[in-house]
């Protein structure tokens, strides 16, 4: 196993742009439920979703956390269940309320939109515009994981990362990390645009919209929680190589 980072370096990253700021966002991050909607939860079906998948990434705030201790980079967070509203769909979206939140009026809806959707992507985007408008070129990695089988249909990777495949230089950058995450951890099943396509209805799509691919780009990191969801050695190897391959990414788009 190549793990030395004079191996990594061995990938020609010279044709990357660099980046000299780095945004976490983590939009799925906890099950918290905010007390005036507790009512919505109380059922036992409601319950069971609160714990499992449905009412959260399991594992991506601890992916998120290591990333921002390890390297100093800022990182917002939504606590709150995306049972109650889910922060990373467009308003209109199918999805982004739950079934959970049918007896809502439309005027509590918008309380909810008001109270937790608008402000997290609010805070997200204000931290990458400052950080632009400031002369920097934001590197934005939104954190998120997926259950190794759904519906029957079992997810054959270990890291998605997720691009739009029309910005070039979104799809040189994970290109290039996965080939430094797949020399540092051989074993890893690495996937682009997996489980999920990269432009589809997210919360980096819609800042892409907001700023130039000049300044901005957006990744989607989905992790499976067979790795991350769960303590135990494969979570700590998996975030250690991500954070030793961003590392080397990193650096030598600036060299």
């Amino acid at each position: 196993m190549a793990s030395s980072a004079g191996a990594l370096r061995q990938i020609d990253c010279s044709q990357l742009m660099p980046f000299d700021q780095v945004v976490l966002s983590c939009e799925h991050g906890g099950a918290v439920v905010p007390l005036e909607f507790a009512r919505l939860f109380r059922s036992r079906a409601a319950q069971h979703a609160l714990r499992n998948h449905r009412g959260s990434d399991l594992g991506s705030l601890v992916v998120a956390r290591a990333l921002a201790r390890r390297f100093g980079f800022p990182l917002l967070v939504c606590p709150v269940t995306r049972l109650l509203v889910d922060v990373n769909r467009s308003v209109g979206h199918r999805r982004l309320f739950s079934e959970f939140v049918a007896p809502l009026s439309p005027v509590e809806r918008a309380r909810v939109l008001a109270q937790v959707y608008t402000p997290h992507r609010d805070r997200v985007e204000a931290s990458i515009a400052r950080a632009i408008k400031a002369g920097h070129q934001v590197l934005h990695l939104s954190i998120h994981t997926f259950v190794p089988r759904l519906q029957g249909e079992v997810r054959r990777a270990d890291i998605g990362l997720l691009y739009d495949p029309m910005r070039p230089r979104e799809r040189e950058l994970c290109g290039r990390w996965k080939q430094l995450i797949a020399q540092r951890e051989p074993r890893l099943r690495l996937r682009c645009n997996y489980p999920y396509r990269g432009a589809a209805d997210g919360l980096t799509t819609l800042l892409r919209t907001r700023f130039r691919a000049a300044d901005y780009a957006g990744i989607e990191l989905e992790f499976n929680q067979r790795l991350v969801g769960a303590r135990g050695p494969a979570r700590a190897s998996c975030v250690r190589a991500l954070g030793d391959t961003l590392d080397v990414l990193l650096r030598l788009g600036r060299a």
